[in-house]
């Protein structure tokens, strides 16, 4: 197993269409939540992933700043059904934090969490700094880390 982390532009062919495969197996499927995941957004981010024999075990985005919010954001996190629970979410949430402060130099992140999801955020160093809004039908909150 080992940590990936690449520009879109970089992303082979067939990473590419396993992280959209699994994008759409966890958000449109599993949470039953059609909407539109291709939101050209991509094609500026960070793609972080752990990759075992081919498989694509979990991900994220970074966006850098300026597109979402004016702060670099984590979006699109996700485990695999079968790898859930196991710590592989908060490790690669580590490692995304390190990337932004160590490489992209930046001390702020936003973030879109659901809302049943706000106590993990919290564990990696996020705090809520919104109300309660829906995002496609489902109950979000803005959190924010600050180093």
């Amino acid at each position: 197993m080992n940590w990936v982390l690449k520009k879109f532009e970089e992303l082979n062919i067939k990473e590419l269409y396993k992280i959209l495969q699994m994008r759409s197996e966890v958000f449109v499927l599993e949470q039953e939540c059609p909407y539109q995941d291709c939101d050209g957004k991509d094609e500026k981010s960070y793609h972080l992933f752990l990759e075992d024999n081919g498989d694509i075990l979990c991900y994220l985005r970074i966006i850098p700043k300026g597109i979402s919010y004016d702060e670099v954001s984590i979006g699109r996190v996700l485990v695999s059904k079968d790898r859930r629970k196991k710590g592989l979410a908060r490790e690669m949430m580590l490692i995304a934090i390190d990337f932004i402060d160590r490489k992209l130099n930046e001390k702020s992140i936003r973030i879109s969490a659901q809302r049943y999801l706000v106590d993990f955020y919290k564990c990696v160093g996020f705090k809520e700094v919104s109300d309660v809004y829906l995002e496609d039908g489902i109950e979000h909150v803005e959190m924010l880390y600050s180093k």
